[in-house]
């Protein structure tokens, strides 16, 4: 249960967030607006580790393997560049339906596979019949 309330808010959360870096964006430039998102990101997170009992040490990321596991942060940038773009051209309701249309399917693939050291998962029709019904939706929402 603890999990779906968490995963709903931070769903809340990326829809506010997106809405917000695209708004600084329009009064500044969409990289300064991603910059800025990171660095903000970074301090809460480092303030957050101090107060938390600092959980871990900084050497044991340099122990992480495989090594582009650590590529994380960098993907995160281009997913605040990416996010702000869409919101930018597409507004908030359809970027967030193709944003999540498309994670939905990655996901899949990704346990499908078995990939990034995910446990694979065996293929289910019902899986697949799910993300048609949201294709379905996303065609109702942009219907006129």
């Amino acid at each position: 249960m603890w999990g779906i309330l968490v995963a709903a808010i931070s769903g809340a959360l990326m829809s506010i967030q997106g809405v917000f870096n695209a708004e600084v964006t329009k009064q500044s430039s969409i990289w300064l607006s991603a910059s800025f998102v990171q660095i903000s990101a970074f301090v809460v997170c480092v303030a957050a580790w101090f107060i938390t009992g600092k959980d871990g040490t900084v050497s044991s990321l340099w122990q992480v393997t495989p090594k582009y596991m650590l590529l994380g942060g960098v993907i995160g940038a281009f997913i605040t560049y990416t996010v702000i773009f869409s919101i930018n051209a597409i507004g908030p309701a359809r970027s967030a339906m193709f944003i999540v249309s498309v994670q939905i399917v990655v996901s899949y693939l990704i346990e499908l596979f078995g990939l990034f050291g995910m446990d694979k998962q065996p293929f289910e029709w019902r899986k697949c019949i799910g993300v048609a019904a949201i294709v379905a939706g996303i065609a109702i929402f942009k219907w006129k």
